[in-house]
Parts: structure tokens; sequence; C-alpha cells
């Protein structure tokens, strides 16, 4: 496979004026989630979700609850078209910070996903913190991995192709769980798909030190996000991959960050120190754009990096 270097657009770049008019509302309208409780925050977030305007067509969209390692596990199971050979497999893990989101938040992102790369995608919906403290959300994620392994051929999937996927916190959900099954406590997985990835807790990085206020997505977030999480720490690396002593061995990976958020040089960081332990790796950077964009179907800027990012992941599943 080919390690491959996607081309940005160059920081500093003059903004998109509807992408910059879309960071504004947001800087100005998303709730400080740090001034909150965990409850109270959950509720903010979903008083300001909206009704997608257009849901992509599958055949079936299916709610299946499995068992899990703190009991009863919802995953949402999305077939796309066409009942040809079993088609590769995506275990989704929403972003949210470790606390907020659900399967719902993610679902015309998981049907847009299954319709443009042509796989059967499994949405987790995965415990929460604080009320589930790491490392329970990554260990609902490696539960659903291994209940994929055993029965998501009855829904027209191969279990030999299985990738992983998360954005944000579901970024650092796949990382980890890639870890996991590549040290045998898992069943192998084809790939692993990180959108602008919370990668680890440093807070002192380049992007944190531009990006960290401002720009919707903030340093002051991150930290209340991290401390719901990871109350106890963070050396545990099934909270924090770069912990692992190295990453050789792990799936290959699709690696999206986003210039204007402050976990972007982390992510930038992780798929470099993935190639240079030998994994194949495509890395894209998506300069003037901010975490979260991938969820925002309306932004034009939106609908092109998907197109390039169903891409990517097509070509780490060999499908071309």
């Amino acid at each position: 496979m080919t390690i491959r270097d996607y081309p940005t657009t160059g920081p500093g770049a003059v903004p998109d004026p509807e992408v910059a008019a879309m960071l504004a509302a947001l800087d100005a309208g998303f709730p400080d989630v740090a001034a909150m409780s965990a409850a109270d925050a959950r509720a903010a977030i979903f008083a300001r979700r909206g009704a997608p305007q257009r849901l992509p067509d599958l055949p079936s969209v299916r709610d299946v609850v499995v068992d899990g390692p703190g009991g009863a596990l919802t995953v949402r199971v999305y077939r796309p078209h066409d009942d040809g050979p079993p088609r590769p497999v995506i275990v989704f893990a929403h972003g949210g910070g470790f606390v907020f989101c659900d399967l719902d938040s993610h679902d015309e992102f998981c049907r847009s996903m299954a319709v443009g790369v042509g796989a059967v995608v499994v949405a987790v919906d995965y415990r929460l913190a604080p009320e589930h403290p790491g490392p329970a959300a990554h260990d609902d994620m490696l539960a659903t991995v291994r209940w994929a392994a055993e029965h998501i051929a009855t829904y027209g999937g191969d279990p030999a192709r299985i990738a992983l996927a998360g954005d944000s916190a579901g970024g650092n959900l796949s990382a980890t769980v890639a870890l996991a099954v590549r040290d045998g406590n898992g069943p192998p997985v084809a790939a692993q798909i990180l959108l602008y990835p919370v990668i680890d807790d440093d807070f002192d990085t380049e992007s944190y030190r531009r990006f960290g206020t401002g720009h919707y997505n903030t340093t002051r977030a991150m930290r209340w996000y991290w401390q719901q999480y990871a109350p106890h720490g963070t050396d545990d690396v099934r909270l924090v991959p770069t912990r692992a002593e190295t990453l050789a061995g792990v799936a290959p990976a699709v690696v999206v960050t986003a210039e204007l958020d402050p976990p972007c040089s982390a992510g930038d960081a992780y798929a470099a120190r993935l190639k240079a332990d030998g994994v194949p790796v495509h890395h894209r950077r998506y300069d003037g754009l901010f975490h979260g964009f991938l969820t925002i179907p309306s932004l034009a800027a939106t609908q092109s990096a998907r197109t390039e990012i169903w891409a990517m992941i097509r070509e780490t599943l060999g499908l071309g």
C-alpha cells in the first residue's frame, strides 16, 4: 500500500467565506461545557441539534442490542445497497468529548459513510463519562468489534475486513482499540480511520497555542473533557495511544486533521509516528477547517472532503 500525504490548502490561506461564517456562529453559540455538569452539558448540546434536511437512503438501518462489558450495549447497523459479495465493515465511535452525543447525533454521517465507502457500518452507543470513566468507552468499542467478527455476516458484512473509525473522541477509541487488537485482545482489523482524533492530553502543542480559543473547540473544553474521561490520570494505553512503546503492527491508518482544531498537532504527530513505525498511512490535513466539520453536511467544504476521505478509506480497504 502506498504511504501518502495528501496536499493541504496551505496554512494561512484566505478562509472560505462559508466556512468562516459557520465557524463564527459555532464559536459564538456553543455552550461553555466546562462550566456545566455533564448532564447539563448533554442537555445543552441536545437542544442545539437540528433535524437533518436529507438522510441518505439505505435499504436497512437496524438497532441491535448486544452483550457489552457493562451490560446491554446498543449498536446501529447500516447496510448499503447491493446484495453482492460481503462488504467491508466499519465499526464507528462517535465524538462528543467522551461525555455527549449518541447514535442519532452521527446518524447522517454514518449513513453517508456507508453509501460513500460501500461498507456495512456498525455504530456503537458506548458508555459516556463521567458516569463511566475510561476505559469504559474503549471496552465497549472493543466488544463491538468482537461482536462484529462473530455476527456481521448476517448483515452482509465481511468479518475478515473490519475497520475501526471514529471522529474526535471516537478517533481516540479507534486508535486505542487498534492497539488492543494488535496485542491479541480482539480479532484483527483491516484499518483504523481517525477523524480529527483526540489523541492525548498535551495542551501545549502548536495547535493548542494558536487555536485554543476563538475556533469553536477550545482548550478549556478539552481540559474538561479529559477530566471527565480520565479522572485518575492518562497513563493507561487504553486511554492515550501514544503511551504504547511502539505502534508497529497496528492496522493501516487514515488520519484526517483540521488546521484550526486544537488537537490538530497531536493528530499530525500521530500520523508521523505511525509512518515511522512502519504502518501504512493516508494522512490529510484540511487547512482552514475546524473540529467537527465533517458532521456539518451543509458546508460545501464538507462534501468535497467527504468525497476524498471515502476514497482514502476505499483504497485502504482494497476497494479501489
